[in-house]
């Protein structure tokens, strides 16, 4: 179900709403370290983080991402439901997050509850808090983190210098290419972000996932989920010439979202076993409630 014009124009107005203040939602000014939130220069983390991007700059080509699409979007992996995936992120921290090594499922609930304070009219919103990151469990699956977590940009183009750590790039074959190393590469300008083809990471895995298990978030609360890692596009405004007419709301819904994904890290654990029946009923309401491939 794709969310239609009118129910769109209601979320942007309710968004500019929210931005006003008009519904109060406060977080933490620093992240679970007490430090500012995405730094890459000197965080707790910094090793880890460095390390992680230069694996995936330096090999994340078109060629690597045809491949994983080729392996991980037949969902052969297995069939669980989202509460069993939710559970086996218990045993993941991410390495490319610098604001906190929580386990991955605290987040996802800590997300989901601040866009349930703020929304609470949109429970489609709330559920894509809780979704969002899921893709995560490729990395227990046996991939390597590099290619599962951390922010995303396009492949068979130049790589924007607005990326993190954007000289890791420099190892990277795409980056040598004839085409590929073009301001534009394989794409034309207006073509729609929709249509780049994306790093690969958790962001599209679980996208794909959801669209072809019948899940009925609408299109803009799944675009929140494919796009919310693009960092250098929905923070930091690069590849802009791709954009199409429609992106403006794409752009808008995402940067929503990301301020409930990103903010929400300095917040306490939240009750998870007492907030499971509630967001049990949104995965039956948006026909994702059983067995589920992966």
């Amino acid at each position: 179900t794709r969310v239609g014009q009118p129910l769109l124009s209601a979320a942007l107005t309710a968004m500019a709403a929210v931005m006003d203040g008009a519904v109060a939602v406060t977080f933490e000014s620093q992240n679970a370290f007490g430090d500012s939130y995405r730094n890459y220069e000197n965080s707790a983390r910094q090793d880890s983080v460095s390390e992680n991007y230069l694996k995936q700059h330096s090999q994340m080509t078109v060629g690597f991402v045809k491949g994983m699409q080729e392996k991980w979007l037949e969902l052969s992996h297995g069939e669980y439901t989202i509460m069993e995936a939710i559970e086996m992120l218990d045993e993941l921290v991410d390495d490319s997050d610098p604001d906190n090594e929580l386990p991955n499922s605290i987040h996802d609930f800590q997300t989901a509850e601040r866009i349930r304070q703020a929304w609470p009219e949109h429970d489609w919103f709330h559920l894509v808090g809780l979704l969002h990151d899921l893709g995560k469990v490729m990395a227990l699956w046996g991939e390597p983190q590099w290619c599962v977590v951390g922010d995303t940009f396009p492949v068979g183009c130049k790589f924007s210098e607005k990326c993190v750590f954007p000289e890791h790039f420099e190892s990277n074959p795409d980056n040598k290419d004839s085409v590929y190393s073009t301001e534009n590469g394989i794409y034309e300008e207006g073509c729609g972000i929709s249509n780049l083809m994306m790093a690969w990471g958790h962001d599209e895995y679980m996208y794909w996932m959801l669209k072809k298990n019948g899940c009925t978030i609408p299109e803009v609360g799944l675009n929140m989920i494919r796009f919310h890692s693009f960092y250098p596009w929905h923070d930091a405004g690069a590849y802009k010439q791709f954009e199409c007419a429609g992106d403006r709301e794409t752009l808008a819904m995402v940067k929503e979202f990301n301020r409930f994904d990103l903010y929400s890290k300095g917040d306490a654990v939240p009750d998870v076993e007492a907030l499971k029946p509630y967001y049990q009923g949104l995965l039956k309401k948006y026909g994702i409630d059983g067995q589920l491939k992966w």
